[in-house]
Parts: structure tokens; C-alpha cells; sequence
């Protein structure tokens, strides 16, 4: 319970910008992902000074606190799982300096991934990073999650374009790391923050590397028959030593409710299908396409489809950009995993999915960055049926553990949160966890900064999650 006194201090640095009835806070207890719990009050500042104030007085007061940004997130990091204060960044949401002579901007926290783009896009520029959800997911949250998308196999994770960032310490100190420069002396403070999901500090400026938009842009559909030929067909590709900017592959569950949904072009009767798209100069681009074919011809693809304008290709993409809102017409209630997996592990993982689907009696749909390997199994439930979410999440465990037992991890870009914290232990030593909770501890010593996240406490569930976290039900 946050005393009076301090609420009153809170409030007033946030100059009355706050909520703090329950019927606010239900909007404020969820991410993207299926737990829940309460906020005791969301502020919502508008400069780095005023959270510097409120980190202050939380801090005196011993009060929990987070980060938040669109609350887009899959893996729990924007929820309050020890109640506490959520600090808002929607009113830090502008674009402070573009660049473009020397390829930098500098945004608040709270811009929308997509609106840097549109910013720059008239100039023939855009920001790489490219979530699924960037036309709402926030900069501060993608730094927050070390996000990626399904250009990461060229242009690498948010990490790979931020140069520098503001932060605030739990005490209320304003610190800066890198900056327009390409490198800076000193540890790299700057590649520490990015995705260590709001537990080391709150980040109120970001400054970031702009790209300039390719010559040409070629999108490829290539259709298969089998499952196991579209996914040795990513090997194939990389194995002729060509790197497209995207691969992504969806199979035959998953491309069919996206293609009721969004007409996209994508065949009805496929097991599988590839979107693969080569970008560059014209002729480098036009030869790429012709090895790609006979990649996928080796592959054992019946079919491959060149976008034939602007307009068929922003189709596909659509197709790919707007699966997860396909998915709500055929099921209410859904999960999504993320974990990754080496790229010649792809086709035995998928099958090791679908034996987990069936074992666990649910439909597992998979639609995912096959470049790198990133998985996306969908996993969907009922959560009127008792004990159905908790069979998701079951289903959940299981593929990440196989995941991490053929060489692989248990996220590329979601993020631990409160999803995977125990699934660390699996994947880490637990000295390498010491490690790791010794370091948060320089900028964090008393855990006040989005508790209950990123690295396991070794207490049991019942003791880190102080509120009602899980129900029966799922916001997606």
C-alpha cells in the first residue's frame, strides 16, 4: 500500500497526470501476454527531471515501480506483479532531433516505432527495427525488450541501432551513455540497458541509427507441400551464402487463418509456405532472385511467386504484419511463444511442436522469423474450459525446453518478463545468474526497479507473485 503522504508527493510531480481508481487500473494489469496483476497508481510524467523526482520519493518509500509503454509486450515485463507505481511514458512521445546528414534521431521513449518511419520515410530513410506490432509498440519498449521483427536477419535487433540513451537510476540520478558517434570509450553502458526490460533503470531518451531505404526490394512467396521441404529450404538459402533481409515462414494452420482474414494471396491447400524478401542494389537483387528460385527448387517448392508491384507485396506483408488478429476469428484465447532454435533445428522442432500440441490435446499454429531461427508457435486455448491456460503454458515450457536442449534459447525478441523467469535456470548456470543479479544490483540494490522480472529470486512462485497474476483469461 503506498502511504498517503507519498501519494500525495507522487502526484504532485507528476503535476495531477495520474490515475488511481480501479476501474483505471484494470487497464493497466495486463501486456500482450496471459498474467495479470494490479497497479496502486500509473503517473504519467513528461520530462526526465520529474521522473527523477518520482524514482526519489518511490525509493524513500520503498515502493515498487515499472516502466511502461504501449504495454504491447508477450512476456509480462510491463506488468506490476508487486503492485506499486507504473510510470506512463504516452506524454514523452516526441521525435527531438532527425539527422539524416549524419543518419541519427533522437526520440522520448514513448514514440511509436512506426512514426520514426513515417518521419523519415519522404527523405528515403527508415528505422530498421520492425516488430509485428510497430504500428502501436513503443522505442522505450522496444530498447526495454531488445525487440527485432522480421528484417532482424539483415539488420540485426533494436540493440544494433541505438547509439545512445538518457536514463534514470533508482536514485534519482540522470545519467547518459554513447551518443551520435559510432563508438564510445568506456564499458558499453549503452548495449547493458538495451533489454535488460526496465530492471537497471527508466530510459528517457534514445538515440538511434537511421537506414536508408534499398535501391530495389524484391518479396518472394515460395509454396510447399510438406513442412520439412519449406523449413531445409532456410539452410538451403543460407548455405548458397545469401542473406535476404526477411525469411519468414507460416504453415498450413496458421496461413490459412490468415488468409480468410486478409485475402492476402497465400494458397488455402499448402502445408507451408515461405516470405522471403532480397533487398539492395537492382542487379545484386535480380541475381539473388534467381539463386533463391534454385534454392527452393532444390527444396522441393511447387510454386514461387515475385510480387509483381508495390501493392502485392504490401498484401503479403500484410498477411504476415496482421496474423495475430487473424487468429482471434477462429480462437478467442491464444499464447504466444517465443524461443530460438539453429536454423538446420527448424523442421525437427516443428515437429517436436506438433508432438507437444497433440500430447497436450491443443492446436499449435506456427508463424515465425525462419532466418534466424526465431519460433513463434501460437498455441491456442479456451480459457473458459478449466485448466486450458494452464495447459497452454504448460505447452509453452515444453518447447522452449527443447528449444534450449538442441541449442537454442528461450526468447529472440519477447523478452523474459515474468513469462520465463524460472525457464533462466534452465538455460543458465546458476552462477551465471549470480552474476547477473550481482551486476543489476550496482543499479539496483534494493529491487525497487520492475521486480519479479528478467532473473529468477529462487523463492517459489507463491512468494515473488504477491498478487493475483494468472486467470483464466488472456487480453489477446
Amino acid at each position: 500500500m503506498i502511504p498517503a503522504d507519498a501519494k500525495r508527493k507522487l502526484t504532485e510531480i507528476a503535476g495531477n497526470a495520474f490515475l488511481d481508481r480501479p476501474e483505471d487500473m484494470r487497464l493497466y494489469e495486463y501486456d500482450g501476454g496471459v498474467d495479470k496483476a494490479l497497479p496502486e497508481i500509473v503517473l504519467f510524467p513528461e520530462t526526465a527531471a520529474q521522473i527523477a523526482a518520482i524514482l526519489r520519493v518511490a525509493l524513500d518509500h520503498r515502493i515498487p515501480l515499472l516502466g511502461r509503454g504501449a504495454g504491447t509486450g508477450l512476456s509480462g515485463g510491463a506488468i506490476p506483479c508487486r503492485g506499486g507505481i507504473v510510470v506512463s511514458f504516452a506524454r514523452m512521445n516526441r521525435i527531438l532531433e532527425i539527422d539524416l546528414d549524419n543518419e541519427r534521431a533522437v526520440v522520448e521513449p514513448g514514440v511509436v516505432n512506426l512514426d520514426l518511419t513515417l518521419a523519415v520515410q519522404g527523405r528515403k530513410y527508415f528505422f530498421a527495427p520492425d516488430p509485428s506490432s510497430q504500428r502501436a509498440c513503443t522505442i522505450g519498449g522496444n530498447v526495454a525488450e531488445n525487440a527485432g521483427g522480421p528484417h532482424t536477419l539483415a539488420y540485426g535487433v533494436t540493440t544494433n541501432h541505438v547509439l545512445g540513451l538518457e536514463a534514470v537510476l533508482p536514485d534519482g540520478a540522470i545519467v547518459h551513455t554513447g551518443g551520435m558517434g559510432q563508438d564510445h570509450p568506456g564499458l558499453d553502458l549503452t548495449g547493458l540497458l538495451t533489454g535488460s526490460e526496465g530492471t537497471m533503470a527508466l530510459i528517457t531518451k534514445v538515440t538511434v541509427r537511421l537506414m536508408r531505404q534499398p535501391e530495389a526490394v524484391k518479396t518472394i512467396l515460395a509454396i510447399y507441400d510438406t513442412v520439412d521441404d519449406c523449413a531445409n529450404t532456410v539452410s538451403e538459402i543460407t548455405a548458397r551464402a545469401i542473406t535476404p533481409a526477411a525469411v519468414e515462414m507460416l504453415d498450413g494452420v496458421m496461413l490459412r487463418m490468415v488468409e480468410e482474414a486478409t485475402h492476402a494471396g497465400y494458397p488455402m491447400d499448402a502445408a507451408a509456405v515461405l516470405l522471403i524478401e532480397l533487398e539492395g542494389l537492382q542487379e545484386a537483387v535480380e541475381e539473388q532472385v534467381e539463386q533463391v528460385r534454385d534454392a527452393c527448387a532444390a527444396c522441393h517448392a511447387r510454386e514461387f511467386r515475385i510480387a509483381r508491384h508495390a501493392q502485392e507485396r504490401e498484401l503479403l506483408w500484410k498477411g504476415r504484419k496482421n496474423a495475430f488478429g487473424a487468429i482471434g476469428r477462429v480462437s478467442p484465447f491464444y499464447y504466444v511463444q517465443d524461443g530460438v532454435v539453429p536454423r538446420t533445428q527448424i523442421a525437427p522442432t516443428l515437429r517436436a511442436i506438433g508432438g507437444i500440441g497433440s500430447r497436450c490435446g491443443l492446436t499449435i499454429s506456427n508463424i515465425f522469423h525462419a532466418g534466424d531461427g526465431n519460433m513463434h508457435p501460437i498455441i491456442l486455448f479456451d480459457a473458459r474450459k478449466p485448466g486450458d491456460l494452464k495447459k497452454a503454458q504448460r505447452a509453452g515450457e515444453d518447447i522452449l525446453d527443447h528449444c534450449i536442449s538442441v541449442g537454442g534459447s528461450i526468447t529472440g525478441e519477447h523478452g523474459i518478463g515474468m513469462e520465463k523467469v524460472e525457464l533462466m535456470r534452465h538455460l543458465y548456470s546458476e552462477e551465471s545468474l549470480e552474476m547477473m543479479r550481482r551486476l543489476k544490483s550496482l543499479f539496483d540494490p534494493d529491487g525497487m526497479l520492475n521486480p519479479g522480472k528478467l532473473l529468477p529470486t529462487g523463492k517459489g512462485c507463491t512468494e515473488i507473485r504477491q498478487l493475483p497474476l494468472v486467470n483464466e483469461k488472456t487480453m489477446l
